[in-house]
């Protein structure tokens, strides 16, 4: 994101603009459902949000670090093996992307989002299908 702002050659900085992650949240007190309610949404957006040569999610997956891991995750849906593709989903990548557990650890996971934040990397977050309870977890978090 860094270098094309600068190749812009307009003088901006990240704090011109208001990043906005999609950050997908499921709070309950069982890690592993949570993290399994999030699987799906994410095995479609890497396996099968585009054609294998061009996935914008596919190829962002692969820029957080988890290049085998998408290519995997793409092979699968793409052969219509879902559930498998589902379970190739690292717990970890869940982890970095969402907010998923108790409501003790999402307010932990929270502070690392007002970390990235003070660089201006983000700015808002895009809560997916959070229910008012999940809102209101983040809200006393982060206000």
């Amino acid at each position: 994101m860094l270098e094309g702002i600068a190749k812009a050659g307009n003088g901006k900085t990240l704090a011109d603009f208001d990043v906005v992650p999609y950050v997908r949240i499921a709070i309950g007190d069982d890690l592993a459902a949570c993290r399994d309610a999030i699987r799906p949404q994410l095995a479609l957006y890497i396996g099968g949000m585009g054609a294998r040569s061009k996935n914008y999610y596919n190829d962002l997956t692969k820029r957080l670090g988890y290049e085998a891991e998408a290519a995997k995750i793409q092979d699968l849906f793409l052969e219509g093996r879902r559930k498998e593709a589902e379970a190739a989903v690292p717990d970890a990548l869940i982890d970095e992307t969402s907010l998923v557990g108790s409501n003790e650890r999402v307010k932990d996971r929270l502070e690392a989002w007002k970390e990235v934040a003070k660089d201006h990397r983000v700015g808002s977050l895009l809560l997916a299908g959070a229910p008012p309870e999940a809102l209101r977890v983040v809200a006393e978090a982060v206000l």
